[in-house]
């Protein structure tokens, strides 16, 4: 099953890095310089200590639907988005997942929890059903988005 994994675009949050941090705040939003490994949604890798990142909340499934779903996030200042055909990147592999498949009017019609090392096989039996649209990742503990999974 071939598949393809996105982050978020870039675009929308290269402005915001340059407000100063009460405008940042007026918008729920922070500036953060990392102290460890932080997942940045944009470009699917971690911090290093240093990094600016800004961590807000970001709606991530904006559908008509009861699972419409909003949570905060990390993004780093300079990121590309990552998009990539059947590879999964290291950010998702090292942790546990979420995954949730939703069909085309965002209905959810299957979840499953995995560890990032086997995320191809939660993606396959997934996608198997006809129903499912695309799926969305989550890290499992805290429950947040994490990336985007179409088929390819």
């Amino acid at each position: 099953m071939a598949f393809r994994i996105t982050g978020l675009p870039a675009a929308p949050f290269a402005p915001l890095f340059e407000l100063s941090d009460a405008e940042l705040a007026a918008q729920g939003a922070v500036r953060r310089i990392a102290d460890g490994a932080y997942p940045c949604r944009i470009s699917l890798t971690d911090s290093q200590p240093g990094d600016e990142l800004l961590l807000l909340n970001y709606e991530h499934h904006a559908v008509a639907s009861p699972y419409r779903m909003r949570f905060a996030i990390y993004v780093r200042r300079g990121e590309t988005q990552y998009d990539a055909r059947d590879d999964v990147p290291m950010q998702l592999r090292t942790r546990e997942l979420a995954v949730r498949a939703f069909d085309a009017e965002g209905m959810m019609v299957g979840r499953e929890l995995t560890p990032g090392t086997a995320l191809e096989a939660s993606i396959a039996r997934l996608f198997a059903d006809a129903r499912t649209a695309y799926l969305h990742v989550h890290y499992a503990a805290p429950g947040c988005y994490a990336a985007r999974v179409d088929r390819a």
